[in-house]
This record gives C-alpha cells, sequence and structure tokens, in this order.
C-alpha cells in the first residue's frame, strides 16, 4: 500500500521524468481488479507518471531518459500538450453543449467519441513507465489507467441507460478539470518554465475534485446495478466447459465496497503531499 500511495503524487519541480503521466483517478491503491475503480477520480490529481519516486527511481528514469535522448523529450512534450489539448476540447464541448441545449441529458453521447479516444490514449503511459522514461511504477500506472477505463468502457460505455445520470455529468467535469491541470503541469515542467498558478491548481483542485469524481463515479455505478441485475452482462454462468462463474453485478458491489477503505488513506496522503510541497514542510512516510 505504501508503495503504491508514494507514487501518487507529484513533486513540485516536476522534471520530464514526471511528465507522462496519468491519474486518475485514484486513483488504485490495489492491484486487484475490483479496487481499481477505488481512485479513478484521483488518477487525475494522484499524478501517475508524475508522482514522487525514490530517488533510485527517479535517477534511473534520468539516466534512461538522456540515453534516450532529445527523442524522449521531445516526445514527451508533444504527448502531454496532446492530451492538454484534447481535455480542453472536451471542457469547451461540454460547456458549449450545455449552453446551446440547458441540459446535461445527451452530453455523454456528444462528447463521447473524444472522452474514449484521449482516455484510451492514455495507456500510453504505461508504455512510457515500461521503456523506463518516467520513474513511475508499471502496476501503478497500469492500475490507475485501466480503473479510468473501466469506468468509461465498461460502465458508461456498456450501460447506455445511465448516460443521461446527473452523476456521469460530476466525474466528467472532475476528470476533464483536472486533466487539464495535470498535462500542462506535465507539460511547463518539461519546458522548465512551470507558472506558480499551474502548481498551485494541482495541489489544491483536488481538495474538491476528487470527492466529486469519486461520488460520480460510485452514483453512476450504482445507477447500472439494476441493468446489470436484469440483463446478467458481463456475467459467466454455470455450468460451462471453463466450470468458472463470474457475476458482474456483485463485482460492482465489491468495486463500490472498494471505495470506503481507499478513498480517505489516498486522500488524506494528497493532503499531506499539499503540504509538504507548497508549504514545505517535511515529512517521513512509512510503507504499511
Amino acid at each position: 500500500m505504501g508503495r503504491l500511495t508514494e507514487a501518487a503524487a507529484a513533486s513540485g519541480g516536476a522534471s520530464a521524468a514526471r511528465s507522462a503521466g496519468p491519474s486518475p483517478t485514484p486513483l488504485p491503491l490495489s492491484s486487484t481488479f475490483p479496487g481499481c475503480t477505488a481512485t479513478m477520480a484521483s488518477s487525475e490529481e494522484d499524478g501517475t507518471n508524475g508522482g514522487a519516486s525514490e530517488p533510485g527511481e527517479e535517477k534511473e528514469a534520468t539516466g534512461k531518459r538522456r540515453r534516450l535522448g532529445l527523442l524522449a523529450t521531445v516526445w514527451l512534450t508533444f504527448y502531454n500538450i496532446a492530451m492538454t489539448a484534447g481535455w480542453l476540447v472536451l471542457a469547451i464541448a461540454m460547456v458549449r453543449f450545455y449552453m446551446e441545449k440547458g441540459t446535461h441529458k445527451g452530453l455523454y453521447k456528444s462528447i463521447q467519441k473524444t472522452l474514449k479516444f484521449f482516455q484510451t490514449f492514455a495507456l500510453l503511459e504505461i508504455v512510457h513507465c515500461l521503456i523506463g522514461i518516467v520513474p513511475t511504477s508499471v502496476i501503478v500506472a497500469g492500475v490507475q489507467v485501466s480503473s479510468r477505463i473501466f469506468m468509461v468502457w465498461l460502465i458508461t460505455h456498456s450501460i447506455k441507460p445511465i448516460q443521461n445520470e446527473e452523476s456521469v455529468v460530476l466525474f466528467l467535469v472532475a476528470w476533464t478539470v483536472t486533466e487539464i491541470t495535470r498535462y500542462s503541469f506535465y507539460t511547463f515542467s518539461l519546458l522548465d518554465h512551470l507558472p506558480y498558478f499551474i502548481k498551485w491548481a494541482r495541489y489544491n483542485f483536488f481538495i474538491i475534485l476528487y470527492p466529486v469524481g469519486v461520488v460520480g463515479e460510485l452514483l453512476t455505478i450504482y445507477a447500472a446495478l439494476p441493468y446489470v441485475k436484469k440483463t446478467g452482462m458481463f456475467s459467466i454462468r454455470l455450468p460451462n466447459k471453463y466450470n468458472v462463474s463470474f457475476d458482474y453485478y456483485y463485482f460492482l458491489l465489491i468495486t463500490m465496497a472498494s471505495y470506503i477503505p481507499l478513498f480517505p488513506q489516498l486522500y488524506f496522503h494528497m493532503l499531506r503531499q499539499r503540504r509538504k510541497v507548497l508549504h514545505g514542510e517535511v515529512m517521513v512516510e512509512k510503507d504499511d
């Protein structure tokens, strides 16, 4: 647990090694799949690949990045600029839709292609960890990215009756603002020109956005339960030739329950990191 939360917060002067990061949400305090979604909203703020790492990890990643040379820096800069722009486009589309329609109904359908593209594109962050140009654990990055993809593809995309729920708007707004802040933070850090406002935003916005995102995700999953139970979607019943069973309905219940112990741990960890980065407090965290 301590190992995963250790990677959850970005240091104030993030270097290029921290620039490829996802998340949220949330991002994940467990490598088991039921726990993945417990941190979806924060994969954004905890800084999957922008996270503070052990000195040895960062030194090793910096060495690999130097060996890769200019190409790695150029790619990471391009990636983060592209992701910042993508989430900005998403934010503008959401605002425009609401101003024109005056309702949230139909919002998800109007922006789903953009959302799916850029959230799925974040899979590259796992590759960044695998090739060593960012210091984050592959497991941490993988769990955080997969938790977001789980929410996008296996919940909201797959269960169309819930797409007009107000809770969907909650996590969409939380994700969008967070990702714009996070990716712009990485971009300016790569360029060695980090405005204080961006740094301040990264370590303050999560105070509201993380709980809002988590509430949105939980309510969305809750709204999906009746449909999942009625249709038996994604479930495997016995008997079958593999002699295994899986009930997606109970899987979602376990996922929701996992938020209870995991949310406070990560949230208070992020608050401690905020004090350390913005106020210079020196803290020593113990691994669980």
